[in-house]
């Protein structure tokens, strides 16, 4: 590995309002699973958008079709933190046990099973639903790593030992000492794609749509 474990991956918090409606929960899993991705938490996406799924339908079946929510993103420590925000401070979520033919009544019992924690916290005029889901970090500011990190982190140590560029004189490089070096080494295939003759405009939207496939397919 080329990271120091004490340096920190970015994992910004990050909010979208939506519309309470069915139509909505694809889209909000969508961007949740590329989100997630791109902060490298693939092994999380798949219960955190069955989390995201039952608590948005809870809003559209018990507050109202159309209501306006708010899904928002955190981490908590190593943990996933997902809250719905919604301005109906009466209508709370329940724990119920339900029947095993029931074809409703099981969605906080879903998040519950999948969830570390989650509960309810009541403001003036709204309610936040929220929970945490348990992730492979073993630090806050971790990173899980996969074949195409791997690879990527390969590349920029051999790139990084051709440029010269040490960090600390320990033989690993830093996360803000990588990020250089993987700019410099972007550049640098672009002045070679443009010295061969080829469009490096073209090239880099045909990198970002094949990483945003990847991305969303993981």
């Amino acid at each position: 590995m080329i990271f120091h474990d004490s340096e920190c991956m970015r994992r910004k918090p990050w909010d979208l309002p939506f519309s309470a409606e069915p139509r909505e929960v694809a889209g909000l899993r969508r961007v949740l699973r590329l989100h997630l991705s791109m902060w490298g938490l693939a092994d999380v996406v798949e219960a955190a958008q069955m989390c995201v799924t039952e608590m948005v339908t809870n809003v559209i079946h018990h507050v109202g079709v159309g209501t306006p929510a708010t899904l928002a993103v955190s981490m908590s420590d190593t943990r996933l933190r997902i809250e719905i925000h919604d301005p109906d401070t009466r209508a709370l979520p329940t724990l119920l046990a339900a029947q095993e033919e029931s074809v409703s009544g099981r969605g906080m019992a879903i998040v519950d099973a999948l969830a570390l924690c989650w509960g309810v916290i009541l403001r003036t005029d709204s309610k936040v639903v929220w929970c945490e889901l348990a992730t492979d970090l073993a630090t806050a500011g971790g990173h899980v790593g996969g074949p195409t990190v791997a690879r990527a982190e390969q590349c920029l140590s051999r790139y990084d030992s051709v440029r010269q560029v040490r960090s600390s004189g320990q033989g690993r490089l830093s996360v803000a000492v990588a990020e250089e070096a993987a700019v410099g080494l972007i550049v640098d295939v672009l002045h070679w794609l443009r010295a061969h003759g080829c469009d490096a405009d073209d090239a880099l939207v045909c990198a970002q749509m094949h990483f945003e496939g990847d991305v969303l397919g993981s």
